[in-house]
């Protein structure tokens, strides 16, 4: 019963994958989530119901567009099999709660923004506004409106700090050190988990970001690398790690 539950939300997962996919790439470009629907990017071939099966389609069909034969990137069925892997995380490590809700609707959020920062170097506030009062609604159902209160002085202060930092950049660099997009998703962070993680998770971003990115600088000419993959990758460990500043201290002081 509880594997089939863990392949359920897995499932879930990879089907919300593939629509979150689509979200991160036209939202930033003003395009229609529904308009128009999926298609080969090459030859415009409308994709079918049975083209639009996570992962699997990509399989029956030889990673190929069933008219023209141009090949299908790997990204696609990589970036479904990890929305699934993460959905069925939360359930592993929260059980049937409003945690895992939480969980699950922050990890939504986090990979529409891999998608839209990555392709588009922009994360949209419109993702950020609907995610945050989704965020909100099951906080409050979950710890009640005082302790809403309290995530939004966390998310205030994070908001500030981030602010803070792009401010002192911006003067020692004498050139935009940080995304807009950035600060404001700090804010969703200190909604979510606190004050004290959303700024540890900058540090974790970085940690991560640094190796990845020394080696895209080598094979590319643009100098721009998005800050918001790695912020969103360090806030995934964060929730399914169940990190907190408690346990970030014994780390240290081993």
């Amino acid at each position: 019963m509880y594997f089939s539950i863990l392949l359920l939300f897995f499932i879930i997962g990879t089907i919300f994958g593939s629509f979150y996919n689509v979200v991160g790439y036209r939202i930033p470009k003003g395009e229609s989530l529904l308009y128009p629907s999926s298609h080969c990017t090459k030859c415009n071939h409308k994709l079918g119901p049975l083209e639009l099966i996570p992962i699997l389609s990509f399989l029956f069909l030889g990673g190929k567009c069933k008219k023209c034969k141009d090949k299908i990137s790997w990204f696609y069925p990589i970036f479904e099999f990890t929305s699934g892997i993460l959905f069925a995380l939360s359930y592993y490590v929260y059980g049937f709660s409003l945690e895992c809700l939480l969980s699950i609707i922050f990890i939504s959020m986090l990979l529409i923004i891999i998608i839209s920062d990555y392709q588009t170097m922009i994360i949209p506030d419109s993702v950020l506004i609907v995610f945050s009062g989704l965020i909100i609604i099951v906080k409050y159902f979950n710890i009640g409106i005082e302790g809403v209160g309290i995530s939004l002085l966390h998310s205030l202060g994070s908001f500030i700090f981030m602010l803070l930092i792009k401010l002192l950049g911006d003067f020692i660099f004498k050139k935009e050190s940080m995304g807009g997009g950035d600060i404001k998703l700090l804010a969703v962070f200190g909604l979510m988990f606190g004050f004290p993680m959303s700024i540890i998770s900058v540090f974790i971003a970085a940690i991560i970001g640094l190796p990845i990115s020394l080696v895209i600088l080598k094979n590319k000419s643009s100098h721009e690398i998005p800050f918001g993959p790695f912020l969103a990758i360090s806030a995934i460990l964060i929730v399914l790690f169940k990190l907190d500043i408690n346990t970030i201290l014994n780390l240290l002081t081993i």
